[in-house]
């Protein structure tokens, strides 16, 4: 195994690390509402991080190989969660019945749901049994990969985790070679389906509205949108400094966790914030630079699909606190509170790390004149 990707890696480690100290900044208030003490969700956050060593170690040296042989029963597991999540799940006082509840223990399911429908596309569109650019062979996998979970989602509702398994499921088919005409048909009908539940359904049909006009409900959905943005025009260039965020006392709604980014830039300013999101694009570029490069076409469709993952999931938390996009409930990878999105990104990472160290290096060569 040849080394891993540096830039990768410090880029994942300066995140996780930066993430940890804002967790400090960013809980007081819901600790000390949750607690009566001001650091609950750090502690939470540092345990979560900690256990989260052994997991991502575990990740960077598990074989690939076992995990392509593994993909189908990663599959039939997602599917067999987002059942559970329907009749057993919890609600946590949100819009989506997203969690699974063991004794004392929480878990988001949709994020081994990620991983599962990640790997399985990988393996099915890299094992060659069929073409990827026939129906049979390529668009019609697909739709049952993707729409089997994509009903169970929609059921919970989801909406933001099933738009980051919409794009990267995507992503995967596109670069595996996919026909455009399917391609582009199949997106034209998800369009058409999207726009069908957004008409139809309550819950989103409301938040499209509050999205172009954040009055119709100024202090529910509206106010987060108003209060985010109010948040992140107060940093201005340079921010408030440290610790003196004051949006996140009783105006930002979970800014440990989905507005976290708004509170941030008020405390970090313009240009440090800037600094946050050149990280995450240098992250998808390197991911993106691991896949090309990739040793074999599994690899190559698994790297795709990480990267996708990771980058559209932290652009779609940004657009949604600049009030770019309608708000869905989507964490910041890597900087949000959340064990089950911290240990996800902490295993994506490592396999990317995996498959950036089986990359065969060009052989140099000298010159002697």
């Amino acid at each position: 195994m040849n080394s891993i990707d540096k830039g990768l890696f410090f880029s994942f480690l300066g995140l996780t690390i930066f993430g940890l100290i804002m967790m400090s900044s960013m809980s007081v208030a819901g600790s000390f509402e949750v607690t009566g003490r001001n650091d609950f969700y750090f502690w939470r956050h540092f345990w979560h991080f900690l256990f989260g060593i052994p997991i991502f170690l575990a990740a960077l040296k598990f074989p690939y190989d076992i995990l392509r042989k593994i993909s189908p029963l990663l599959f039939i597991f997602s599917i067999t969660l987002l059942l559970l999540v329907l009749i057993l799940g919890n609600d946590f006082g949100t819009a989506a019945k997203a969690w699974l509840k063991i004794g004392p223990i929480s878990f988001q399911p949709i994020e081994i749901v990620k991983m599962g429908i990640i790997v399985f596309l990988a393996a099915i569109f890299s094992s060659g049994k069929n073409r990827v650019d026939s129906l049979h062979g390529g668009f019609i996998p697909f739709v049952i990969i993707f729409g089997i979970p994509a009903i169970l989602i929609v059921a919970q509702p989801d909406f933001g985790s099933l738009l980051i398994i919409a794009i990267t499921s995507a992503a995967i088919y596109f670069v595996a070679g996919a026909n455009l005409k399917h391609f582009f048909g199949g997106i034209f009908v998800a369009i058409f389906a999207a726009t069908i539940v957004i008409f139809t359904n309550p819950y989103v049909s409301k938040r499209f509205q509050i999205f172009f006009n954040p009055e119709l409900d100024p202090l529910g959905a509206g106010f987060q949108v108003k209060q985010a943005l109010i948040a992140i025009g107060s940093g201005g260039l340079f921010g408030r400094g440290f610790h003196n965020s004051i949006q996140k006392f009783d105006y930002l709604p979970e800014v440990q966790s989905d507005t976290i980014f708004a509170a941030i830039s008020e405390e970090m300013g313009f240009f440090r914030i800037l600094v946050l999101i050149g990280i995450y694009l240098y992250i998808a570029y390197r991911g993106f630079s691991i896949a090309k490069n990739a040793p074999d076409a599994f690899t190559k469709y698994l790297a795709v699909g990480i990267t996708t993952w990771l980058s559209g999931q932290a652009f779609l938390n940004i657009a949604i606190n600049l009030a770019l996009m309608p708000n869905t409930g989507i964490t910041l990878p890597l900087i949000s509170y959340g064990g089950s999105s911290l240990w996800a990104s902490f295993i994506a990472i490592g396999i990317l790390l995996h498959i950036s160290g089986n990359i065969k290096k060009p052989v140099s060569r000298r010159y002697f004149f």
